[in-house]
């Protein structure tokens, strides 16, 4: 990986080797001695668990990173779309999931060509489905090619989102997959991404037991008919070992515990599990100052909101503070304690994004620092290399 890409902006290439005073605001940081810490973590719990992990680059949305998790044992990524895909795998990423249903034709054709050029450098393209149309859609795409696209029925596991039901339906539609020479059924996807946002252990527990269930019936339908079920694959951050314990999962797929944010460092961990850190912030400043608040640079444009306000990184000289809405372009800030001392214009705060994925998709770069955001140096740009892939 080069600290200095040839197409970052000379503004940020100039920053390599420069102290984290020097970052303008508001920028997307990364810890990196914290984010390697999160992924060795993961490697070794996986490696422990004999257990394939293929983490989600939704996340980072970054080739740079995805390549390091594979190199760290990785089996390879999981995107969201079809473009995210393409991005990757022009960046040397050899074996992608599509952890999404596509159903409209130009997004299968896009799908179908991936595929053949993934296969051609000895990669792997693999992706959902949970409709007969889209079985239909994606075997037109492909055409005549034998087995070339691993095929994932995704069962609703208790989100409520995408999938089929885990009883006959779910025969049903492997049944289709079966069907059609160019797509070989792989498994099943079963992701429950509301418990991983369910605060208290048992209440995530209880979550992934009901989820579990949901794939012991889907499997005895699919495997009543003869046909093996060779992998169940799912499991997010904040529920992973769970599903691991069950023994139904043989991949999981989190992508949150490289970076981490406020919302997941809200949930009660789990026993005896990996505690991963807060790796992403936002460097902000601040630039006015007002009766009992101060307000610094970063608005909603600078970090996502969906999982709630940033929460403000405790540094040393500062009294704690709180974040609140102060619109688009500001954050307004006030001290916790009633004796609180507010930060002064033209100091540096450090936000703790409320969800790491949305807010990495506002940045075209993140900027990666040794030594931590206090007294740190940067010594590498990362390039947000699936910003804004939407199809």
């Amino acid at each position: 990986m080069k600290p200095v890409p040839e197409d970052a902006p000379e503004a940020l290439r100039a920053l390599v080797g420069q102290p984290v005073t020097q970052i303008d605001t508001p920028a997307a940081v990364v810890d990196l001695d914290l984010m390697e810490r999160n992924l060795a973590l993961m490697a070794s719990w996986c490696r422990v668990h004999d257990l394939r992990w293929r983490p989600h680059a939704k996340m980072h949305k970054c080739a740079a990173l995805a390549r390091q998790q594979i190199a760290a044992g990785a089996v390879g990524v999981c995107v969201q779309k079809v473009s995210e895909a393409a991005a990757l795998a022009a960046q040397g990423v050899r074996d992608i999931f599509i952890t999404n249903e596509v159903v409209a034709p130009a997004k299968l054709a896009h799908v179908a060509s991936l595929a053949r050029i993934l296969q051609g450098l000895g990669g792997r393209l693999a992706i959902a489905v949970d409709s007969a149309e889209g079985v239909a859609g994606l075997a037109g795409a492909m055409g005549r090619q034998e087995n070339s696209i691993d095929v994932f029925v995704e069962i609703d596991v208790g989100q409520g989102r995408c999938g089929v039901p885990p009883g006959p339906a779910a025969w049903e539609l492997t049944r289709r997959v079966l069907a059609q020479p160019a797509l070989r059924f792989a498994g099943l996807q079963a992701y429950q991404g509301q418990a991983q946002h369910l605060r208290s252990a048992s209440e995530r527990s209880a979550a992934i037991t009901r989820a579990a269930q949901a794939v012991r019936i889907a499997r005895a339908e699919i495997e009543d008919q003869g046909v093996p079920v060779e992998l169940v694959t799912g499991a997010g951050t904040g529920s992973f070992p769970l599903e691991v314990a069950t023994g139904l999962w043989g991949e999981i797929q989190p992508g949150s515990f490289l970076f981490m944010d406020a919302d997941y460092a809200r949930n009660e961990p789990l026993p005896g599990t990996p505690r991963f850190r807060q790796a992403l912030y936002i460097r902000s400043q601040v630039i006015s100052r007002g009766p009992g608040h101060a307000v610094c640079d970063a608005g909603h444009k600078a970090h996502a909101i969906d999982s709630g306000l940033p929460d403000v990184l405790l540094t040393p000289g500062q009294s704690p503070l709180r974040y609140a809405n102060g619109g688009d372009e500001h954050g307004v800030l006030r001290c916790v304690e009633p004796d609180g001392q507010l930060p002064a214009v033209g100091d540096t705060v450090w936000l703790i994004p409320g969800h790491c994925d949305p807010t990495v998709n506002l940045y075209d770069w993140l900027i990666g620092v040794r030594g931590g955001p206090n007294h740190g140096v940067v010594e590498k740009l990362l390039r947000v290399d699936t910003r804004g892939c939407m199809t």
